[in-house]
């Protein structure tokens, strides 16, 4: 699936800018928002004020981790549906075997590399 409204919820700045450089490499007409706080995206996709068409999640994080937000999420009838991509240092084949069992679609490794994260990135973006 291709996307035209990305949300992407990291704690960390410069992983925000690298990835919104990216998405900007990869298309100029993107829109997307950030957060850097999992409760704040929560609260805010809850009261509607910001909508999304997919996710991208990082699992560390302090204050609500990612694997807390996706269990929240999926259990939100209005929110439920919402794509959810796993966007994390993590490698871990059992960390990415029980993210998706919670109902993410996607796991993906953050590259070191900043085209690597474009052609990683490229094939959820229209």
């Amino acid at each position: 699936m291709k996307y035209t409204n990305i949300l992407f919820i990291d704690d960390d700045e410069e992983d925000l800018q690298i990835f919104q450089a990216a998405l900007e490499q990869i298309s100029t007409t993107i829109k997307y928002n950030y957060y850097t706080d999992a409760r704040k995206a929560l609260e805010q996709l809850r009261l509607g004020s910001v909508t999304t068409q997919a996710i991208f999640l990082d699992l560390n994080m302090p204050s609500m981790n990612g694997h807390e937000f996706l269990a929240q999420l999926k259990q939100e009838e209005k929110l439920k549906d919402i794509p959810v991509i796993i966007f994390t240092t993590s490698s871990d084949s059992s960390i990415r075997e029980m993210t998706l069992s919670m109902g993410a679609i996607d796991f993906l490794t953050k590259p070191n590399d900043f085209k690597d994260l474009i052609a990683l990135l490229t094939p959820f973006i229209f």
